[in-house]
């Protein structure tokens, strides 16, 4: 069951909020809350469908590691993000691991709750294709900025997405992203020593403050001008 400061978080996230209050309700009485330690799976690629999830505390990292150890990030989903959509809609086995990484609170709308509320009101498919789409758009965003974009820009526009939580927040309320410089580097496919010398910069023009395994926002509107800086043509 949701406590006062879950539903409050809850609220706030922007798929959630834009739905109807039928469904808003429906979704808080199904929902099933439980704590994952550090690494303790939630789902893994090839798994078959349980359900969507919502991260509502803590950070769950969504990628994949090979049969060498390789690891492969995608995204760090934090408070409030929901994940977990696309094998209800392709009906395929996931696609990527979904794996804290710290000790995290996480809701789940279970799969035979989701097909109920979808046998008796179809046009929840819409609100589901939302949830997809919002992903794919930042996807494409993503490979759009690795074509045009340098890579402090790259890495001031996945903070921004980060404390945007993707597009989940209706605003933003934290400063703070838990992540490693290691995890950055994955998630930006770069070297940690670039990221490292990126974030020194920034640092240094008072953008923000690295700490371990987290990086405190200072001047948003700074780090929202670099992102969205135009990109510097070859004279």
């Amino acid at each position: 069951m949701l406590n006062a400061q879950q539903l409050t978080q809850l609220k706030n996230n922007y798929w959630f909020a834009g739905l109807a209050e039928y469904f808003q309700h429906y979704i808080i009485q199904h929902a099933l809350v439980f704590e994952k330690d550090k690494e303790q799976r939630i789902f893994l690629s090839g798994d078959p469908f349980d359900g969507i999830y919502a991260v509502l505390d803590g950070a769950i990292r969504l990628g994949h590691i090979d049969i060498h150890g390789k690891e492969a990030v995608a995204a760090i989903a934090e408070p409030i993000m929901w994940f977990g959509e696309i094998s209800l809609v392709d009906k395929l086995p996931r696609s990527h691991d979904a794996i804290p990484t710290r000790k995290s609170t996480i809701l789940q709308l279970p799969a035979h709750a989701i097909q109920q509320l979808l046998e008796q009101y179809p046009e929840f498919w819409y609100h589901i294709a939302q949830l997809t789409s919002q992903k794919l758009r930042y996807a494409f965003m993503e490979l759009i900025s690795l074509q045009t974009q340098n890579l402090s820009q790259r890495l001031a526009q996945r903070l921004m997405y980060m404390l945007n939580g993707y597009g989940n927040h209706l605003e933003i309320q934290q400063r703070t992203i838990q992540i490693s410089q290691e995890q950055l580097a994955q998630l930006l496919m770069c070297s940690r020593q670039s990221i490292n010398q990126e974030l020194q910069q920034l640092e240094k023009m008072n953008v923000l403050k690295v700490a371990f395994k987290k990086i405190d926002i200072l001047d948003l509107q700074q780090l929202h001008q670099i992102a969205h800086a135009l990109p510097a043509h070859d004279h």
